[in-house]
């Protein structure tokens, strides 16, 4: 009896079928990353940074290209886990993720990713998002760079890059405004800045075995293009707030006002990233430090002050 009571608490217990499927769809959901949709959220809305695009339908296309975009992102995730499932194996966090764990095997997550992609293409027909090349172009950029620029050094994070640019070229074109080169260049820089410090942690915790194009950098390397970014990042985010932002006739005063934030944000992402060594995921880097919410907050809303004395002189007059 001892022995056969023994054989069968050896057995491992198999969890209930909706367990297991309450499991398998947790699963399917974190595979399209719902926590890094914020980047679709605030990087096409970016046309939203002049209330005077505020209209009915231009919001309805920026929210509906705000969607396509979750939606491209979403299958292109799905796509790269299963693509990388066996380089993610060696890497000490991406080793968890559902499809290199093997919790949702590979025909189920090319499902999922179909699936993704009609929804998405049911969207772009349905004509809900204004013009749809800058979906359409990101959608090929991230084929090509699956297929084979992800390994070249330097060229594939430059082309994450500018699947952000893409993202913010989409809003201007649902709004129907100009589109602003200086902020296209404050978000290309600032993008490539978070990439090349997510990089460098990558080459301190896993080296080049999980991603092959890191044998072309180095963490001195990565170091001096935190530099040049954050500098290009800063020196065109100005230049923007000071020209083409909606603050005239206060375009210098606003860019005087944003300085001392700017900087401080940039340092504190580089102290972050070199001290810390805290770069490995930018989006919840960024989100969670309370320094860098805090400082944001207290930009915006010293600018909504800015732009708010800019628009209705009597305010400004009365505050003087």
């Amino acid at each position: 009896m001892p022995l056969l009571d023994s054989a069968r608490t050896a057995v491992p217990a198999v969890a209930p079928l909706p367990t297991r499927r309450a499991r398998l769809v947790v699963d399917l959901v974190r595979l399209v990353r719902p926590a890094h949709w914020v980047k679709s959220l605030l990087v096409v809305a970016l046309p939203l940074l002049d209330p005077r695009s505020w209209h009915s339908a231009e919001l309805a296309r920026l929210g509906w290209s705000v969607v396509a975009f979750v939606l491209a992102a979403s299958a292109v995730y799905v796509g790269n886990d299963v693509t990388d499932r066996h380089r993610d194996r060696h890497h000490p966090v991406k080793r968890d993720r559902p499809v290199a764990s093997g919790r949702v095997p590979v025909p189920l997550a090319y499902v999922w990713c179909l699936v993704l992609l009609l929804g998405l293409a049911l969207l772009l027909t349905a004509g809900l998002v204004g013009p749809i090349w800058p979906v359409l172009a990101y959608l090929a950029l991230n084929v090509w760079y699956s297929r084979g620029l992800k390994h070249v050094p330097l060229v594939e994070a430059g082309l994450v890059a500018v699947g952000f640019v893409l993202r913010a070229v989409q809003g201007y074109l649902a709004v129907g405004a100009a589109v602003s080169a200086w902020l296209l260049i404050t978000v290309f820089a600032g993008c490539l800045l978070l990439i090349v410090g997510k990089r460098r942690q990558e080459l301190l915790d896993s080296g080049v075995a999980h991603r092959p194009a890191l044998r072309g950098w180095s963490v001195e390397l990565a170091g001096h293009l935190l530099q040049l970014t954050g500098v290009l990042a800063v020196t065109a985010g100005l230049v923007w707030v000071g020209t083409e932002a909606p603050f005239d006739p206060h375009g210098e005063a606003a860019m005087l006002l944003s300085t001392p934030f700017v900087l401080y944000l940039v340092s504190r992402y580089l102290q972050l990233a070199l001290v810390r060594r805290a770069a490995g995921d930018p989006v919840r880097l960024l989100l969670h430090d309370r320094a860098v919410v805090a400082a944001a907050v207290l930009w915006v809303a010293s600018l909504g002050v800015l732009y708010a004395a800019t628009r209705f002189p009597a305010i400004a007059a009365a505050l003087s």
